[in-house]
């Protein structure tokens, strides 16, 4: 019973490994989105994340909501200081996430201005 418990407890280990490797490192799709940012927080009362969200249109299905890893200090100030401007985001989406990454799904690597093409 006890060598049963302990291989046991390593399967339980080792998939629980797998899975969050999986998490980590695996994305399901990456791409780009453009439009208006129009928030970027850093909310959470045991988790503090970056969450943000772009407008795409006029109806509230044309909105982007988007989370940025805590370690993309680069990305993050960009999104602070294009506040209100056209933004073209670069994203991976993943499979899952964690509380400590983010609400979304979607993670944005890259943030550049759009506001040149408009004048």
């Amino acid at each position: 019973m006890k060598k049963f418990l302990i291989i046991f407890l390593l399967i339980i280990t080792f998939g629980i490994g797998v899975y969050v490797t999986f998490i980590y490192n695996v994305t399901y799709s990456e791409g780009f989105k453009a439009g208006e940012l129009t928030k970027i927080t850093h909310e959470g009362v045991i988790f503090k994340t970056w969450e943000g969200e772009i407008s795409q249109g006029v109806a509230e299905a044309q909105r982007f909501w988007f989370s940025v890893e805590t370690d993309q200090l680069e990305v993050i100030d960009d999104l602070k200081n294009m506040q209100g401007q056209q933004v073209k985001l670069s994203y991976k989406k993943r499979y899952g996430t964690f509380p400590w990454l983010g609400k979304t799904l979607y993670f944005v690597t890259k943030v550049e201005t759009t506001d040149a093409m408009y004048k």
